[in-house]
């Protein structure tokens, strides 16, 4: 099982140094993949939560790459109906070309009214729109010729019963944002129950969970993978590679944009993962 960090790539705190260092701490570290989220148009319901300065996610890894050697790249999620599906498949494509094949596209439909206004997308064809062009996407990387003949892995994000579904029709694996373990067990069995009434293959699970590191237990039904202490964070970790995860991405936003003004408080996080997850040996080898 892969794990993988979801970089602030937004955020009063968050510049190109920072950047840079996220990347070398996350490749030091010994984790396998970087994911950055995004956004386009920073209007005030996108603002409240994910602030300016937003570094665009195709320049923002395409920069990343050529600061590291052997971490992935990723979107978690790019926002699929916010750009053309030819423009999306040609940075995808020459991204990951120009990065050795190490991209993974995660894509989802997009939450933000005003910022679909802003951009004139109709926010209730949303949905819609991210079937579109995800298969407008995969037709035009199929033409290797004009493209790149490295396949570039798809997660469809999404918790709801379409995204499920589009995962299933549409995915390489399914990617569900900041769950609880119950929720998650629940969900497999609908997504394995959809794929087996479409006759398709189960989508891989690859999930994005909280990293909230805390010295005391966290108890509850509402708790989620990845809140606790050291221990229960390994154990969520240990719970979902039960589960057949094929990659997990630990996310330590949790949702005050202060938090990008302290980075080192996340990889302090970040650090105590990996000293449980990988042997010094690993991580200088891997660096």
């Amino acid at each position: 099982m892969k794990i993988g960090v979801n970089v602030l790539n937004f955020g009063p705190g968050t510049d190109p140094g920072v950047l840079r260092s996220w990347a070398q701490t996350i490749e030091g570290l010994g984790f396998d993949l970087l994911m950055v989220s995004d956004h386009l148009a920073i209007t005030s319901d996108v603002a409240e939560r994910y602030p300016a300065p937003f570094y665009e996610p195709f320049t923002t890894l395409s920069w990343l790459a050529g600061l590291t050697t052997r971490v992935r790249l990723g979107t978690t999620v790019l926002i699929a109906p916010y750009r053309h599906p030819l423009l999306t498949a040609r940075m995808a494509a020459n991204l990951n070309e120009l990065s050795g094949g190490r991209l993974v596209l995660g894509v989802g439909v997009g939450w933000a009214r005003q910022e679909f206004a802003a951009l004139g997308i109709p926010f209730e064809r949303r949905g819609r729109l991210t079937d579109d062009h995800l298969q407008d996407m995969r037709a035009a990387w199929a033409d290797t010729a004009s493209y790149s003949n490295r396949k570039i892995p798809v997660w469809v994000g999404g918790n709801s019963d379409a995204g499920l579904r589009r995962a299933v029709r549409l995915g390489d694996a399914w990617h569900p944002l900041r769950p609880t373990l119950p929720w998650l067990r629940e969900a497999a069995v609908r997504l394995t129950a959809y794929a087996d009434d479409n006759h398709l293959p189960v989508p891989a699970l690859a999930p994005r969970i909280a990293l909230k590191l805390t010295a005391a237990p966290v108890d509850g039904p509402r708790r989620l993978a990845g809140e606790g202490t050291i221990d229960q964070i390994v154990d969520d970790l240990d719970q979902l590679r039960l589960l057949g995860a094929e990659a997990v991405v630990l996310d330590p936003y949790n949702g005050d944009p202060h938090e990008t003004c302290h980075p080192h408080a996340a990889w302090q996080a970040l650090a105590a993962v990996a000293a449980h997850l990988f042997p010094p040996r690993t991580r200088t080898e891997q660096s």
